[in-house]
């Protein structure tokens, strides 16, 4: 069962929808190695033209951690500046009720 999760806030700089797009695809194969990651998921918000969000699940700290200083976290850390406007806001959450 999870019990923390991540929220990231992300907004496309102009222009830049399909790099996102390219770039959310790569990091769900980075991801997807992550034993400790529970789920991963990508999504556009309907009706908002560039804004995405990530939404994440881990059982344990250590793993959320390890999924923030690994690759995939790398990478948004790295393509931050060239992909999104305003920076992406990471939010670390705990989950209180779950199906």
């Amino acid at each position: 069962m999870a019990k923390f999760a991540l929220l990231v806030e992300l907004k496309a700089k102009p222009g830049k929808e399909s790099e996102v797009e390219a770039f959310l695809e790569k990091e769900a194969s980075l991801v997807r190695k992550e034993p400790g990651t529970l789920s991963w998921h990508a999504a556009k918000i309907e009706g908002e033209p560039g804004v995405y969000r990530v939404f994440d699940t881990f059982d344990t700290e250590e793993a959320r951690d390890a999924h923030l200083n690994g690759e995939a976290g790398q990478e948004l850390v790295d393509k931050a500046d060239e992909l999104f406007s305003p920076a992406p806001k990471v939010s670390k959450l705990q989950v209180v009720a779950q199906k």
